[in-house]
């Protein structure tokens, strides 16, 4: 289905109507959508009910809520509102989750059972939650996209794009899929309708038809919005945004179809770097650029942590802690869900607020039950906490608020931010890193103004910093792009190495004698990492590495291969350390019956796309063999 050659050809998945995309955050989830006949014209969704103060609220925050009796209830802020409102006695019975993507980051054998916990402690299903979420953006975006065309909208004219941070692994990736199968986004029989799509990625798309007027140059800081190159970042950002707000009374962002200004200094071979920090993970893309369509290439593999602002949240949370003591906040937080989920939320607006030049200091309202349950739980005021505590800068306020200075604030944000600095710090070391023209500061948390000077004084003029003024929305509408011409990115490089254990022909003085094996008077060397593609390689888009197979009986109806992968580039046996089986490519072969005395599977893999997809065929008969890679069975 991928369209590799020419660039006049029309890109598959011409008959779809429209392109939305999902991009389904750690902290806030959003829809944007383009119809095919007009590709630059991107729509994001209609404004949510709801909404918080301080926040811009183009986006809902990614909570789900389930009734007692596990069904859907409610997503974003109607969830959370509604949770809010219940009463302490009924709400432990209802199951609220947030924040929950990271789990698909952070465990290591992620499986199609995989649990989660809602606020109240009870574990659920994260596969069922995920297609929970899916299937609302499902229903609102079809809902929306009837209104506009007058008449029922049919799924089938869909192409569906669902964003993941590039860092992800491929089992991360496939239970996104699975999910949307579940959700009934796509079926199972028409794969070709959902793209996964790489955050930074789309992020990089966008990127290049940015217009002046569109963005923030961090470097220069020129009067292009009218403002001095006196003010500072934070300033200009909320200028920019006004100027913005004032501009965009309709929700429709037109892409222009020439390249943006931006991109017309940009010359063949130029590179440039995207810094996507979300809510969970931050995500590094090295790409440049191939005229003369403008077609990327990606020169290292995409790289990154869990050091998204989330982490900010976790230093606040181990501050209450230290000021209140492990016990209680743990207790709490089972005990008054929704009243954690308050103190989070106000916590949220203060966070925002937070800028290097900030004098004044910020208030968190502790909600009413936080001090009622401290003063139950302990016997003595949270006044008396906190002034028993010895943390520095954190005081109590008449007006029941937790009073913090810039500074206490700033030392929140600063292991998340030295993470980030760090990693860009180790990937402008490597050599396919010189020379960066740009650099793309985009997602929710590039709006920190702490970020943006952390990540200009670590520069020091080395490259221009840009950040996109709709930065939390660049992703979304970078998605839409790429679901309407997804061969826009033609060379990417492999994270990982991946290959298969064999026999091989024993060598003397070659193998070790450990692995040697008999078998009918051969001599067979075990374990042997037959590679596909190794790490860091560059692949171009369609790719195939292809690759035999026998059955090792003739009988045999499905051939089950392991398929092993690797951060080493070189790997000589499955067995080495460091090697782990990954997944395993099935090849079902019943119905292709065969007189040949050695069946030959002939397999082709496709490398060069963001997901590994697998094809046979039986060479004696020419059919098709059915062929997949199971990344999440163990």
């Amino acid at each position: 289905t991928q369209n590799t050659g020419g660039t006049n050809q029309v890109p598959s998945g011409q008959s779809f109507v429209v392109v939305v995309a999902i991009d389904f955050g750690t902290t806030s989830s959003g829809y944007a959508y383009a119809f095919t006949k007009e590709p630059e014209c991107i729509h994001t969704m209609r404004r949510w009910e709801g909404g918080d103060p301080g926040v811009s609220n183009q986006k809902t925050p990614t909570t789900i809520l389930l009734t007692p009796d596990r069904k859907f209830h409610s997503f974003g802020y109607a969830a959370r509102d509604f949770y809010h409102d219940l009463d302490p006695s009924e709400s432990k019975h209802w199951l609220y989750l947030e924040k929950f993507k990271m789990k698909l980051h952070t465990t290591a054998n992620l499986s199609i059972d995989t649990d989660l916990h809602a606020a109240n402690g009870k574990r659920v299903k994260a596969l069922d939650i995920f297609a929970y979420a899916l299937a609302f953006f499902k229903e609102q975006a079809l809902k929306e996209l009837s209104d506009q065309t007058g008449g029922d909208f049919d799924n089938n004219d869909v192409r569906w794009v669902i964003t993941v941070p590039a860092i992800w692994k491929m089992p991360a990736k496939q239970f996104m899929r699975e999910a949307a199968y579940k959700s009934a986004l796509v079926s199972r029989e028409n794969p070709e309708q959902l793209i996964i799509a790489l955050e930074p990625e789309a992020a990089s798309i966008y990127c290049r038809k940015l217009r002046l007027h569109q963005m923030v140059d961090l470097c220069t800081q020129t009067t292009q919005n009218g403002f001095s190159p006196t003010d500072n970042v934070g300033s200009g950002m909320t200028q920019a945004k006004e100027h913005v707000r004032r501009n965009r009374q309709s929700r429709t962002f037109l892409v222009e179809n020439v390249i943006g200004e931006l991109w017309s200094e940009l010359e063949e071979g130029d590179r440039y770097v995207v810094v996507d920090c979300g809510g969970g993970t931050v995500d590094l893309t090295v790409h440049q650029i191939r005229l003369p369509e403008g077609h990327l290439k990606e020169l290292y593999k995409a790289s990154g942590g869990p050091y998204g602002s989330l982490g900010i949240d976790y230093e606040f949370e181990k501050l209450l802690c230290k000021i209140f003591g492990q016990d209680f906040i743990d207790q709490f937080k089972i005990k008054r869900p929704a009243a954690w989920v308050d103190l989070m939320i106000a916590f949220e607006s203060r966070k925002r607020a937070a800028a290097p030049d900030r004098t004044n200091p910020l208030n968190i309202n502790l909600p009413f039950s936080f001090i009622d349950y401290y003063k139950k739980f302990r016997g003595h005021s949270v006044e008396h906490a906190l002034r028993k505590s010895n943390v520095d800068f954190v005081k109590w306020s008449s007006q029941g608020m937790l009073r913090m200075s810039p500074d206490a604030m700033n030392s929140l944000f600063k292991p998340t931010i030295d993470h980030i600095i760090q990693h860009l710090r180790e990937l402008f070391e490597k050599p396919e890193v010189s020379d960066i023209k740009f650099l793309f500061l985009v997602g929710g948390f590039a709006e920190s103004p702490l970020l943006q000077q952390a990540v200009q004084n670590m520069l020091q003029g080395r490259s221009r910093i840009i950040i996109p003024h709709d930065v939390g929305l660049t992703i979304l509408k970078g998605a839409v792009l790429f679901g309407l011409d997804p061969s826009i990115i033609k060379v990417r490089r492999s994270p990982l190495t991946y290959g298969v254990g064999v026999l091989n022909r024993f060598v003397e003085g070659k193998h070790p004698p450990e692995k040697l094996l008999v078998k009918d008077g051969t001599r067979w060397c075990t374990d042997v990492f037959d590679t596909f593609i190794a790490a860091d390689q560059s692949v171009a888009l369609g790719e195939m590495v292809k690759r035999s197979y026998t059955p090792a009986k003739p009988s045999q109806q499905v051939i089950v291969i392991h398929v092993y992968c690797s951060e080493k580039e070189n790997v000589g046996f499955i067995s080495e350390p460091g090697v782990r089986k990954c997944g395993t490519l099935r090849l079902d072969v019943t119905g292709t019956e065969s007189t040949a005395p050695r069946r030959e599977i002939q397999t082709l893999m496709q490398f060069g796309d963001t997901e590994i997809r697998a094809m046979a065929v039986d060479v004696s008969t020419g059919r098709t063999v059915k062929s997949s890679i199971d990344f999440l069975s163990h």
